[in-house]
């Protein structure tokens, strides 16, 4: 156990704070405006994290803190006082989120231990579209860039390969016999790569699934590289965000598929080494790990 005096962790969190203020600032804006983002709101609305949940420092298992008395931590869930300080009470996190650890180190070890492979082109996000009418579409606001006819050529001459669970269900009808995979919730484990654009976003999932047990310094690198993979994954969509500054990356053509590839390869090694650090935080909650858990 390292123990931060009261000055040290008073340190730590309004660093934290002021990291996220100013990571979350335009969605706070636009939030209370009422006004919505197809790009970033995706990080708030498909995690279910606010920002303010985000801005609350934890300082992750093995780590006490002094001065009990004077941090908020001591009335927050899964934490507890033993004389001055305040800690991650390790014993009610693993009682009630077991085998969500179990299951995530699971499937981050697999992912991790694979080659990644980079020849999906994110057509994941134009098979979200195929053959639907504008109205139906989740961004309807915002116009296809080459037209319903061109976005659907691109998907009948491309071979589609996503390995994603949670992206290949959201598929259309009409799409989703396209794909070369049939990735299941049961399959997730034994389907992720580290080249997936995804699988990198899903970090920031799974640190804030497993808060306050890791550290909020990892949950906020995880959010980051998230809020960059998005970015990333809609300016290669089909859809035409450059109104709001989204150049896009023309992913029907040679070059525009070149440079999808060398932006994905980059992701993917960012999301190796957090996935790398990830693994590590877990191991230190010490929870024995059975691959056979699953995750609801």
């Amino acid at each position: 156990m390292r123990i931060l005096d009261e000055g040290e962790w008073l340190v730590a969190t309004a660093g934290h704070e002021a990291r996220v203020d100013a990571l979350t600032a335009a969605h706070r804006v636009r939030r209370a405006d009422g006004r919505k983002h197809p790009v970033e709101d995706f990080l708030f609305t498909y995690y279910g994290w606010t920002s303010g949940r985000l801005r609350r420092w934890h300082p992750g298992a093995g780590v006490g803190l002094a001065g009990a008395g004077s941090a908020p931590h001591r009335g927050w869930r899964f934490y507890r006082v033993e004389g001055d300080v305040v800690t991650v009470d390790l014993a009610a996190f693993l009682d009630a989120r077991g085998d969500t650890v179990r299951f995530v180190r699971d499937l981050l070890t697999q992912t991790a231990s694979r080659p990644g492979r980079f020849g999906c082109f994110g057509l994941h996000e134009w098979a979200m579209v195929y053959r639907l009418p504008q109205s139906d579409i989740r961004h309807a606001a915002w116009p296809l860039r080459l037209g319903p006819d061109g976005t659907d050529a691109v998907v009948e001459t491309h071979q589609i390969a996503c390995s994603h669970f949670d992206a290949y269900r959201f598929f259309t009808p009409d799409a989703a016999p396209r794909n070369l995979l049939t990735p299941t919730r049961a399959s997730q484990a034994a389907y992720e790569q580290p080249g997936c654009l995804h699988a990198g976003m899903d970090l920031y999932k799974w640190a804030i699934k497993l808060s306050p047990a890791v550290g909020s310094d990892l949950a906020a690198d995880a959010f980051e590289l998230a809020r960059d993979i998005r970015e990333l994954d809609m300016r290669a969509s089909p859809y035409d965000l450059r109104e709001l500054g989204y150049e896009p990356v023309p992913i029907e053509t040679a070059e525009g598929k070149a440079r999808y590839v060398e932006e994905q390869r980059g992701f993917s090694e960012r999301s190796q080494a957090l996935r790398s650090r990830l693994i590590a935080a877990i191991d230190q909650v010490a929870v024995p790990m059975r691959s056979t858990d699953a995750l609801d």
